[in-house]
Order: structure tokens, then sequence, then C-alpha cells
């Protein structure tokens, strides 16, 4: 495998899909001794441009966030029964983690560095403010991981 693929080794974000967001996102807030976080849900088809081995789909999914370093985030995950690769994974394995996020610059560049090694793309999506895609490193690093990619903003006042 070549080395430095993502030109980063921060942890951004660990992942924890779910079957019901709001008693996780309350056993997590106990735990932590906080308040609740909001619970939002990923945006639709026509902003998010959710695709899913190769097709569009109209998967969404509840998340609620927990800040837990200084640069790290918990995401609970509650998809919707459409296809989509935390619909799988919840399907497939049950709840706990799905992914281990990382912010990278070039997302594109890197998923196909990621493929030329064997790891492909399986679902990528938009947000306002940015993109992702969840690259299936399972077998050789036991986890998906998530590429995080945001806008850059114009520092001109």
């Amino acid at each position: 495998m070549e080395k430095n693929i993502m030109g980063t080794n921060v942890v951004t974000q660990i992942g924890i899909v779910c079957h019901d967001i709001e008693k996780t996102a309350q056993a997590y807030a106990d735990l932590f001794g906080v308040e609740k976080p909001e619970i939002i849900t990923t945006d639709t088809q026509d902003i998010a441009k959710t695709v899913y081995q190769g097709k569009p789909t109209p998967a969404r999914t509840k998340q609620a966030f927990f800040h837990v370093g200084p640069n790290l985030d918990i995401e609970l995950l509650e998809p919707d029964h459409e296809p989509s690769t935390w619909r799988h994974d919840l399907d497939t394995y049950g709840e706990g983690i799905h992914h281990i996020a990382f912010v990278v610059d070039g997302k594109e560049t890197i998923v196909k560095k990621f493929e030329r090694n064997g790891m492909k793309e399986i679902q990528k999506g938009e947000w306002i403010g940015g993109r992702y895609s969840y690259i299936d490193a399972k077998q050789r690093l036991k986890v998906t991981l998530e590429l995080l990619e945001f806008d850059k903003q114009d520092n001109k006042e």
C-alpha cells in the first residue's frame, strides 16, 4: 500500500450506527454529563447527491454529534431504510462503529489513490459546505474510512 495516502493521520470523527438515535444519544449524554445534542437529518437527494455503490440513492440518516476533544466528534447515525453504507452496516453487523473520519484536501485524488490500492469508494455525497466519501477499507484496515472535504473559505474582507 502507498504511504500517507490521505496526507493526514488526525482522526476527526468516529461514526457509530444505531437503531434508536434518541436513546443512544441520551446514553452518551448521560455518560459525558452533557445535554443531549440536537438530532438532525441529512439533506435530501437534490442537495446531498448521495451515491451508494455507483447508483444515486435517496438515503438519509439522523445524526447527533458529541464534541469529545479539540478536534474529535463522536457521530451517531440512525439511517433510514434506503440503500446506503449506513443501512448495510447496521443490517449486516449490527450497532457499533461504522467509520473513522479524516479531514482531507483533494478528496477525489485521494479516492483514486485508495482505489489504486484496492480500497473502493462505496458511498459519496455532499452537504452545504462540503462533501464526503466512504472508503471500504475493511479487508485491509478493518474499518470504513470517511474522507471529509470542506469548501474553502474566502478570507477577503
